[in-house]
């Protein structure tokens, strides 16, 4: 997979692959996150891209990404709340 946005390529991590499994979310899903979803920096090369789906009941979907060479993902987050986690997530 590649990444237009970032200009990269892509590798999922196994942990994310699982949870990929676990919650039906496919690779088009996640390629969509990454492209359109909204953005929210740790540092410069930690993040979190999230983005609602009307038509899944476990909204709002979230990646952890790691950004340096390649793209990484490293979790699949679902029914993420950003207000909640905010405090935590950030530095």
């Amino acid at each position: 997979m590649y990444s237009k946005r970032f200009s990269l390529n892509i590798r999922i991590s196994h942990h994310a692959k699982i949870r990929m499994q676990e919650r039906q979310i496919s690779e088009d899903i996640i390629l969509d996150i990454l492209e359109t979803g909204t953005t929210k920096y740790k540092d410069a090369t930690h993040l979190w891209i999230f983005k609602s789906y009307a038509s899944r009941n476990d909204n709002l979907l979230c990646i952890a990404v790691v950004i340096e060479s390649l793209i990484v993902i490293k979790t699949v987050m679902h029914h993420f709340d950003w207000i909640k986690h905010e405090n935590t997530l950030l530095p």
